[in-house]
């Protein structure tokens, strides 16, 4: 398979080490901005699309979010399969204008949230209706402390710190409003508050409080990007009881802390995104429909930017 890369960062490694991983024989082509780029065994890099010695047979969006429109638009027009990291793009415009131009023409995308392949998720996407019990209440909380994300870097350099990048906790962190729609289906209605006060001093939303109302219930979503210990859970408050997710430890107890669900002790997080990778190739493959298109993360995009 010859594959195009397109922004070369640390999750664009992350689904290189996936491919790699799962065995797939590639042919790696990284489009890059600089002349001056370090680099990588095995990957050819490629300055100008029009150096493209062949046509690749799918290609991967990872450069910052901003710069997504322009090589989706591009890479459609070629009808080239995309394999789009979240957030698909950073603002509504882009997404209402790229989603008529890809229903159009037919383009297989699928947008990338590994989280989806996470233990404890797919253990609620599997079980939640099998008990019947009535749901009263969601609360979702990740936090995480950005200076540490890339060590031995200036966080205040990097895309997810800078606005006009199309950085932000609630872009950044896509992925709990993801799985909550996939879980649960669209809210019928969205609040949310979003700033950027904090100790951090940087330009792009590093706080996110999100009310997703539904018919029977509501789901809180807290997210930030200053929390020192990090913490990624995710409670379902049922009528007789409690499940308390921790995706951090890969365990779902209930409220007397009784294991419902214990994953294994050794899984890392990586391991989610080869799954996704071998999903991906697999429906690419049987030209089937993946479950995360452009269109269905679009109406994950709509609750993302409410009230802005």
């Amino acid at each position: 398979m010859n594959v195009l890369i397109v922004g070369f960062g640390s999750i664009a490694r992350k689904h290189i080490n996936a491919l790699k991983a799962i065995g797939l024989d590639c042919r790696l082509f990284a489009l890059r901005s600089d002349f001056n780029v370090k680099y990588y065994e095995g990957i050819e890099n490629i300055f100008d699309l029009n150096q493209l010695p062949v046509k690749p047979d799918f290609a991967i969006i990872s450069n910052p979010t901003k710069l997504h429109a322009k090589y989706i638009e591009l890479l459609s027009d070629s009808h080239i399969p995309l394999f789009i990291e979240k957030p698909p793009v950073s603002n509504l415009d882009d997404a209402e204008k790229l989603d008529s131009k890809v229903k159009s023409s037919g383009l297989f995308t699928y947008v990338a949230c590994n989280l989806r392949f996470h233990p404890c998720i797919q253990y609620v996407k599997n079980h939640l209706s099998k008990g019947h019990r009535r749901i009263n209440e969601i609360n979702v909380y990740c936090g995480s402390y950005l200076p540490e994300w890339r060590p031995g870097q200036d966080f205040r350099s990097i895309y997810s710190a800078n606005s006009e990048m199309g950085g932000g906790v609630h872009l950044d962190l896509f992925h709990e409003l993801d799985y909550l729609h996939w879980i649960f289906g669209a809210p019928v209605s969205v609040k949310s508050v979003k700033t950027n006060r904090s100790s951090l001093n940087i330009s792009a939303i590093d706080y996110a409080n999100y009310i997703l109302d539904y018919r029977s219930f509501s789901a809180s979503v807290i997210l930030n990007y200053f929390r020192r210990e990090p913490k990624r859970t995710f409670e379902i408050v049922y009528e007789d009881k409690t499940w308390h997710v921790d995706l951090l430890k890969n365990k779902i107890v209930d409220g007397a802390g009784d294991a419902i669900f214990t994953g294994d002790d050794s899984y890392s997080i990586n391991e989610t995104y080869l799954a996704q990778m071998q999903y991906f190739i697999d429906c690419l493959g049987t030209n089937r429909l993946p479950m995360n298109t452009f269109k269905d993360s679009i109406e994950v995009l709509h609750t993302c930017l409410t009230d802005e």
